[in-house]
C-alpha cells in the first residue's frame, strides 16, 4: 500500500483532459444547433415541464449581474480563466486512486471553457434548456452548466465519501 502511495502523482490524471474536451464540443456543438433552429425567446415544447428556449444570459448562474453595464462579461471570462488555471493544476496533483476528483475537476473545467468561449465570441452565454413546473419557471441552462453543476455535485459527495486524512494507522492506534 505504501508503495501506491509514495508513486510520482504528476501528470497522472491528465489523461482526464479528454472529458473536458467532449464537454467543450458537445456544449459548443448544442448551442450552435440551438441558435440555428431555435427563435430567440420563443419556447419550443419538448415534453410536460420541459422547453427549448433560446436565450442569451450577459450574467453568471441564474443571470447573476446580467443587468451590470457590461463589464461583468470580461469579468466572468477572466474568473473562468484562473478558475480553470487552478483546475488543471489540481488535476496534475491529484493521485492514481483519485479518479473521482478527476473527472469532477474536468466537467467542471469544460463546462468553464464553453462558456467562456460564448463570453467572448458572443458577449453571453447561450442558454436553451428550460425547465418549468405550472407557471413558474427555472433559469434556462446549457450542457456546460449540467456539467459544471454535475462536477460540482461530485466534489459534494466526494467529501462525504472520503474518510479524513489521517496519519494514525487504520485501527486507531
Amino acid at each position: 500500500m505504501d508503495a501506491v502511495m509514495n508513486e510520482p502523482v504528476t501528470g497522472t490524471k491528465l489523461k482526464w483532459l479528454w472529458l473536458a474536451a467532449l464537454v467543450v464540443v458537445l456544449d459548443l456543438s448544442t448551442k450552435a444547433m440551438a441558435t440555428a433552429m431555435l427563435t430567440y425567446g420563443d419556447p419550443v415544447p419538448v415534453i410536460p415541464l420541459f422547453n427549448l428556449t433560446l436565450l442569451h444570459n450577459t450574467g453568471a448562474a441564474f443571470s447573476f449581474l446580467a443587468g451590470a453595464a457590461g463589464w461583468q462579461r470580461w469579468f466572468f471570462v477572466v474568473l473562468a480563466l484562473v478558475v480553470s488555471v487552478v483546475l488543471v493544476g489540481w488535476l496534475r496533483n491529484l493521485q492514481r486512486h483519485e479518479t473521482w476528483t478527476a473527472i469532477a475537476i474536468v466537467l467542471i473545467l469544460g463546462g468553464a471553457l464553453g462558456n467562456v468561449y460564448d463570453r467572448v465570441v458572443h458577449g453571453y452565454v447561450v442558454d436553451f434548456l428550460h425547465f418549468y413546473w405550472q407557471d413558474w419557471h427555472f433559469p434556462a441552462f446549457n450542457l456546460a452548466d449540467t456539467a459544471i453543476t454535475i462536477g460540482a455535485v461530485m466534489m459534494i459527495l466526494d467529501m462525504f465519501r472520503k474518510p479524513a486524512d489521517s496519519d494514525t494507522p487504520a485501527n486507531g492506534r
